[in-house]
């Protein structure tokens, strides 16, 4: 899978996965599966990072996020 690709699956997966933690802890709970989710988010960003070479610069961040959303539209 492209680098892009999988950072961007990992962003968006991050994102999603705090919420749910939050909620999670507010109501007493454990948050296992939003947990896990977070930990193969960062997984999944490390990965991308350390597999394009020069990594990615936090300004072409949502410069990267809008090409690979074009691509799949």
């Amino acid at each position: 899978m492209d680098p892009d690709t999988l950072f961007v699956v990992g962003l968006g997966l991050g994102v999603l996965s705090v919420p749910a933690v939050v909620s999670a802890i507010s109501r007493g709970e454990r948050p296992r599966i939003a947990t896990i989710t977070l930990m193969i988010s960062g997984a999944m960003i490390v990965w991308a990072i350390t597999n394009k070479p020069g990594g990615y610069p936090l300004e072409q961040v949502p410069a990267i996020v809008a090409r690979v959303i074009n691509r799949f539209t």
